[in-house]
């Protein structure tokens, strides 16, 4: 494999993701703040695919942190175990849903740590919900932003935080929301984990992974 490039074309990859990607989005189903929040924590080491069959049921029951708060841990766990972590999730749900009654009279608040101190919700979550929910531009990296980054060289890092700073550093702030959701969809459909589909790929050109494995 050849060394990463200093310099990567940034802007032309961007395009290229937006030509490839114009509609891309946030592929949970929710309505409201709160409900984007629980279905982020939900998808930890699930798909969305998954946790949008799940929550489509379990929202129909339960839509505020109220709601939830009417459940014990053994219920909670009945409603949702159909996912991964199912006794984990369960417990931090009710945690934060008791912590938004308690300090946010029922509301996802905007801020960033006071999402972070939520239990379940890390920065990549919180990230989600800021992005989505509020409109505030953010970068959440998941595994595939980390795999597709790290491959087009616009990241060179193992750590998560560390390759969202880099890509902050490389990323126009306005176009953070946009590429992070048009990432996440390449690696859904294009730059999987294995055995990525270079050759019907538009980024080839600019990957550094790309022309180390594939004739340009």
């Amino acid at each position: 494999m050849k060394p990463k490039p200093k310099r990567v074309q940034t802007t032309k990859i961007l395009s290229t993701l937006q030509n490839m990607y114009p509609d891309a989005t946030c592929e949970l189903n929710f309505r409201t703040p709160f409900e984007l929040l629980i279905a982020t924590i939900l998808s930890a080491q699930c798909t969305d695919k998954r946790v949008n069959e799940v929550t489509a049921t379990l929202f129909a029951k339960y839509n505020k942190p109220e709601d939830f708060l009417s459940l014990s841990e053994e219920q909670m766990q009945q409603e949702i175990r159909g996912l991964g972590l199912f006794k984990t999730k369960s417990r931090n749900i009710l945690l934060t849903c008791r912590m938004l009654c308690e300090q946010y009279g029922g509301e996802v608040p905007r801020d960033r740590k006071a999402l972070e101190a939520l239990p379940g919700v890390g920065r990549k979550t919180a990230n989600v919900v800021l992005s989505n929910a509020f409109d505030v531009p953010a970068i959440a990296v998941d595994t595939h932003v980390q795999r597709v980054t790290n491959r087009l060289a616009l990241a060179d890092s193992d750590n998560p935080l560390e390759t969202e700073r880099q890509l902050m550093r490389k990323i126009p702030r306005a176009k953070w929301s946009d590429a992070h959701h048009q990432l996440i969809w390449h690696g859904r459909r294009v730059c999987v984990a294995r055995r990525p589909r270079c050759s019907q790929c538009d980024l080839l050109p600019y990957c550094w992974y790309g022309k180390s494995v594939h004739t340009v």
